[in-house]
């Protein structure tokens, strides 16, 4: 494969702080006008997504809060993918430790992404269930927030307000609107008449 313009080279990477979240690394690299320096990438866990969506189409999502940003909103559930579980199965158990409800079957694989390319990993992968049971209150205190089944009709004005919280959540419910093609059951069509 030859090499397309405008690509960057790497010469190797140093650890600068590493812990079970996060590591940074200085990579050598050399930019395609041939400058070569340190570049700081920061390097994160991946993210598995359920996207959970009833027969109402409502999707089930938490409202909470996230310090780091100082906001309330809704985030779909998941989590850190732990070291040798597959991300699928990280999706299912994080939907039924924050929610209590448990994804049944097998799921869609919707889309798998990075976030940040510019000097950021962080995979990201969302699957879709349609099929769940209620089996228990929520066992994750540390991610408490309201449980709540949120229309998709709301996505965009949700988004709007800045109250759809991360890119994971963004990305993953935008993504899944615009595959089905048209507004959710409920929204306007293009002239702005409901549908």
């Amino acid at each position: 494969m030859t090499e397309e313009h405008g690509t960057w080279r790497t010469f190797g990477e140093r650890t600068v702080y590493d812990n079970q979240w996060v590591r940074l690394g200085l990579v050598d690299v050399e930019a395609p006008d041939g400058r070569r320096w340190d570049y700081h990438v920061v390097h994160l866990a991946r993210i598995a997504i359920a996207l959970m969506v009833n027969e109402a189409d409502e999707v089930l999502m938490l409202w909470r809060y996230r310090f780091a940003t100082e906001q309330w909103g809704y985030e779909l559930l998941g989590g850190l993918v732990d070291e040798g579980e597959e991300s699928v199965a990280t999706a299912a158990r994080e939907a039924a430790e924050e929610s209590g409800w448990a994804p049944v079957g097998e799921p869609e694989k919707l889309i798998s992404f990075e976030p940040l390319p510019g000097n950021v990993t962080a995979p990201m992968d969302v699957y879709l269930w349609r099929e769940f049971e209620h089996v228990a209150e929520p066992t994750d205190a540390e991610e408490a927030g309201r449980v709540e089944w949120v229309p998709l009709a709301r996505v965009v004005e949700l988004a709007q307000r800045g109250e759809l919280l991360g890119a994971g959540t963004l990305v993953a419910l935008l993504y899944f609107l615009a595959s089905r093609g048209g507004a959710p059951a409920g929204g306007q069509d293009e002239g702005g008449e409901a549908s």
